[in-house]
């Protein structure tokens, strides 16, 4: 078998280096696409995830609140206990540092550099050369990470002598603090100081973001919760977590985008699959008279079969592992020039080194293998059934293995099936299933399709020779048709449903904005950086509004009315990001103020009424008409009294929010928590009031609260409607600009392949032209029945291209989008893109066949039929 595979494999080989290598570049763009999206996001996570447990050490158990920060009393209690050995408080908030005359974000941490060392090293504060080694517990000194002293412009290492300060700020005053030194901590940046001083400064007197604690050995964990949380006096609204918690929350993040990501890299392999069988069973069927020559000389059909799979081998190793090379170095320049961000926001500012892992190499490499060993399969079953004697003849070729429409129509049922099928762990394993059932059943259906389409067509142009003869050829070669387009269905079918997805989603976010974004301007307090998708604390968290400044912005010429806002993060559950308490008026009605699912319920007297985004629904079980225990619980300790009923009357669409947002009217959350402050105010412009008047009159109004001088204003973003549109818009294409290239990747596998096989096919036809000739056509006339094949074959490609892909487009916005994000879209099909594509295939696919017909369809065709003589 080595000598046939060096002998009569290698010349096929080398007369038809660019069919073959057509097949080599489809395995190897797959692989390398796949692998490349597998090693940066598990480089960004492996980098996110570091820097979370940097940040919270190795505790036996964390005490958090479910919402906010909660008294330090619970330290003390905590601290005395019998059964804790060590208990570390730390106090964590989002603020704004000065960057010259930029403001960026940073984590400033409070810690207790007492209890921290054995807990997380990390933090521990390290004082510079010749300071005090009492300096991290002086209150004017702070401790930078390195990602903090880059963002801020300081060298990388403090200058011995020199004297460093930054200036901090979370909620309205500026603190200038003395550099005292770093902190080993990776991640974002960091500023960390001893808990007393951070919470003297900004604010913060008795407050805790969390305590750690260390357990005596043997410690039951489950019974010494259950103990607290049973005792007199333990404060309702506070968690327990385990460390693997956090990095738990960091992977579920992300999880369904990752997943979602690779999916969509691995389309490409998908199609180079199809690309390798259209050139194998191309190749057998040219090698046919051969194949049976071997077969007369002693090689059994298991041998042919077994030869042919080894020649699928070769094209598949010599991808997969150029697939794997480019795939590492796709990877490097990625995460050096895009950090690790893919555009879903998730791990934005991290800036991970390249993490090889020898596992994903193996498992995607395998996979590239295995596609190429499947698309083998059926051109090495054909060379197995040849009939020798009939083949060596003339009278037979390797037949195309027919498929039974009962066995597309089986796939297609198993599709349906697998599509109603509920998540696993969160992933819509059965949903990707019936994708790849519905649309291996559809390709699978090619020659049925074909007949019904052109045994109709066909008595249309009995009359006309030339377009007869290019649809006679489609009915008679079904089955070779078949072959030759199925790359291009497979990669048009994925390319139509990935258009009709993305249409579908950013229309759906257009009509949501209009309903969410109602005002002319809108105000946010700056006081700490966004949370994006990294679940990160979000600003509103901690920066607000007065009352009294909501009241003087509504008295401001040019100013209508006013709406305001107020975000909470809640921790409902450990293992999840936490979702968002979403606090605004609802006096015109909650179907006026929200994107409503479904019309609100009326809310029973005694009942607090609150409206759901759609994961709340799928993650919580918040479903309309139940009341809601965890809110209840989460604002228990708020209300310093008995626990609100809360009331799910409605659910509501939010893009903006992958894990869940609860919102309720102010005037109830007001009452709950006491607090009136806002994160957000809206404003509703005067008819013919100037916009630019309005924001300059906004600025000085909040230098004026906030005593600044010369940057009036700084601590406030003013955006019209206008601008939040379109940076929304902009992230949306941004997260999607991956998919645009991966589909792109796919359309071009599907029409090199369309390419290899006509290529094929006209060169094993040069006898055929030869007896067109002899019959009278002119070299023109057979060009043109060439060019009208290719245009037959890809015009039935495009047709069921598009079938399959609105079918699949129908499983990817209904299932899979629902089932990965928890939330729902509306399907819109942009009619005019598709054809364009489809037109663009029919156009690609007939200039091909055109082009190889050129090269065929020379002087010495005529020539050719001599060969039978």
């Amino acid at each position: 078998m080595r000598a046939l595979l060096t002998t009569f494999s290698w010349q096929e080989l080398r007369h038809h280096p660019w069919r073959n290598a057509a097949a080599v570049l489809a395995v190897m763009l797959g692989v390398a696409l796949a692998f490349s999206v597998q090693l940066i996001n598990a480089s960004a996570l492996d980098e996110f995830s570091s820097a979370v447990r940097s940040v919270n050490g190795q505790p036996d158990l964390e005490v958090r609140a479910v919402q906010g920060s909660f008294d330090e009393v619970v330290f003390a209690r905590l601290a005395q206990h019998p059964q804790v050995t060590l208990a570390s408080p730390v106090l964590e908030f989002q603020g704004l540092a000065l960057a010259g005359e930029r403001q960026v974000p940073m984590r400033v941490i409070g810690i207790d550099a007492l209890a921290l060392p054995t807990i997380a090293p990390a933090l521990m504060p390290q004082p510079r050369k010749n300071a005090n080694r009492f300096a991290m517990l002086a209150p004017g000194h702070v401790f930078l990470n390195a990602a903090a002293r880059k963002v801020l412009g300081l060298p990388a290492e403090a200058v011995e002598g020199r004297a460093e300060t930054i200036q901090l700020r979370s909620g309205s005053a500026w603190q200038q603090l003395e550099v005292a030194g770093h902190v080993a901590a990776s991640g974002t940046a960091l500023a960390v100081m001893d808990i007393a001083a951070a919470q003297d400064l900004f604010g913060k007197l008795g407050q805790l973001s969390r305590v750690d604690l260390r357990l005596a050995p043997g410690t039951d964990q489950a019974a010494f919760i259950a103990s607290l949380q049973r005792s007199p006096g333990w404060p309702a609204g506070l968690q327990f977590a385990e460390p693997g918690d956090a990095a738990e929350r960091v992977s579920n993040l992300s999880r369904a985008y990752r997943v979602n990501l690779t999916v969509l890299a691995l389309v490409a392999l998908f199609t180079g699959a199809f690309l390798v069988f259209s050139v194998l069973a191309l190749s057998v069927a040219k090698r046919a008279q051969q194949f049976a020559l071997l077969g007369v000389l002693g090689l059994t059909p298991r041998e042919r079969l077994r030869l042919v799979l080894l020649e699928s081998l070769v094209l598949g190793l010599i991808g997969s592992g150029a697939g794997l090379a480019l795939g590492t170095a796709l990877a490097a320049f990625a995460l050096r020039v895009l950090g690790g961000d893919l555009g879903g926001g998730y791990f934005e500012g991290v800036a991970p080194a390249l993490h090889w892992s020898t596992g994903s190499a193996l498992l995607y490499g395998g996979l590239g293998v295995l596609a190429a060993l499947v698309g083998g399969w059926w051109p090495a079953r054909a060379a197995q059934a040849l009939p020798e004697a009939q083949t060596l003849k003339g009278l037979g070729a390797a037949p195309v293995q027919s498929k039974s429409h009962w066995l597309a129509l089986g796939l297609i049922a198993a599709s349906a099936a697998l599509a109603n099928m509920p998540a696993i762990g969160g992933i819509p394993v059965a949903a990707y299933l019936s994708v790849g059932c519905l649309l291996v059943g559809g390709i699978t259906a090619l020659p049925w399709l074909i007949a019904l389409l052109y045994d109709r067509v066909a008595p249309v142009f009995a009359q006309r020779v030339l377009p007869m003869l290019a649809i006679e050829r489609a009915r008679r070669m079904r089955g070779t048709a078949a072959v030759a387009v199925s790359g291009v269905v497979a990669s048009l079918s994925l390319a139509v449903a990935l258009t009709v997805m993305v249409a579908s989603f950013r229309d759906s976010v257009t009509r949501w904005l209009d309903v969410v974004l109602p005002a002319d301007l809108y105000l946010r307090a700056t006081s700490s950086g966004r949370s994006g998708n990294s679940g990160t604390q979000s600003s509103s968290d901690t920066a607000t509004f007065p009352p009294a400044f909501v009241q003087a912005l509504s008295r401001l010429p040019g100013v209508e009315r006013t709406g305001t806002l107020r975000t909470r993060s809640l921790q409902l559950d450990p293992a999840q990001p936490a979702v968002a308490l979403i606090s605004r008026s609802l006096d015109g009605g909650a179907a006026q103020a929200l994107p409503l699912v479904g019309p609100a319920l009326p809310v029973p007297a005694g009942q607090i009424g609150i409206y759901v985004s759609e994961p709340m629904v799928e993650l919580y079980g918040a479903k309309p008409g139940a009341l809601f225990a965890p809110l209840s619980s989460a604002l228990g300790g708020a209300t310093g009294s008995e626990a609100a009923k809360f009331f799910v009357a409605g659910v509501w669409r939010d893009y903006a929010r992958q894990f869940g947002a609860i919102t309720m009217d102010a005037r109830d959350f007001e009452r709950l928590t006491g607090e009136r402050n806002v994160s957000d105010v809206s404003l509703w412009l005067a008819p013919g009031a100037s916009e630019g008047a309005v924001r300059a009159a906004v600025r000085e109004l909040a230098a004026r609260r906030s005593g600044v001088s010369g940057e009036s204003g700084s601590n406030i973003e003013i955006s019209s409607v206008g601008q939040i549109r379109a940076t929304s818009l902009r992230i949306f294409d941004r997260s999607f600009a991956v998919t645009y290239w991966l589909q792109a990747v796919a359309i071009a596998i599907g029409l090199f392949g369309i390419a290899a096989s006509f290529s094929a096919q006209v060169l094993a036809r040069r006898k055929e032209f030869g007896l067109l000739a002899h019959l009278g056509f002119t070299r023109r006339q057979v060009l043109a029945v060439v060019a009208g094949e290719g245009a037959a074959w890809t015009a039935i490609g495009a047709v069921a291209g598009l079938l399959l892909g609105l079918s699949v487009s129908v499983v990817l916005v209904k299932v899979v989008n629902p089932q990965s994000f928890h939330w729902t879209m509306d399907l819109l099909v942009p009619w005019g893109r598709l054809l364009v594509l489809c037109a663009a295939v029919v156009a690609a696919g007939t200039v091909t066949a055109w082009m190889a017909g050129r090269a065929a369809a020379g002087k010495d065709v005529v020539l050719a039929v001599k060969e039978d003589w």
